[in-house]
């Protein structure tokens, strides 16, 4: 089975790349969109997750791997909530702003850009090579 891409969001003063990358490893959670939460469990291992900077910064910084596939999120007790455990890939050489996502011509359509509220995307084969590419990074 082909290897999925998504994009997750997370403020830098909360989690940063950095800090997966400190970390190693780290559960995805407090997600409370029940779309956001569908992506997740969506997830599979394997699955490439393009790691975004919301708020500060407003950039893809990296990319992490799924390493476990959805389970309950365990800060959600008693409710319907689930979370993934991610680890570090790589660090984009070059970070791609949200200003240059929007302004590239096969980036327009991307979940980040049309469901921007969203903490959690499913993004194209295309629009990962993409930001690959704008990264300035292979994998």
């Amino acid at each position: 089975m082909a290897t999925a891409h998504w994009l997750a969001k997370s403020e830098p003063y909360k989690y940063s790349f950095d800090a997966l990358v400190r970390d190693k490893r780290t559960v995805w959670d407090g997600v409370r969109n029940f779309e956001a939460r569908n992506n997740l469990r969506a997830m599979k291992k394997g699955d490439l997750v393009l790691f975004y900077h919301s708020n500060e910064g407003k950039e893809i910084v990296g990319i992490a791997r799924v390493v476990r596939e959805a389970y309950p999120d365990p800060t959600a007790l008693g409710e319907d909530w689930s979370v993934v455990d991610v680890a570090p890939v790589k660090r984009l050489r070059t970070p791609v702003g949200l200003a240059t996502i929007k302004a590239d011509a096969r980036l327009s359509k991307m979940a980040l850009v049309r469901r921007s509220r969203l903490s959690v995307v499913p993004v194209t084969p295309a629009e990962f090579d993409r930001i690959l590419e704008l990264g300035e990074t292979k994998l």
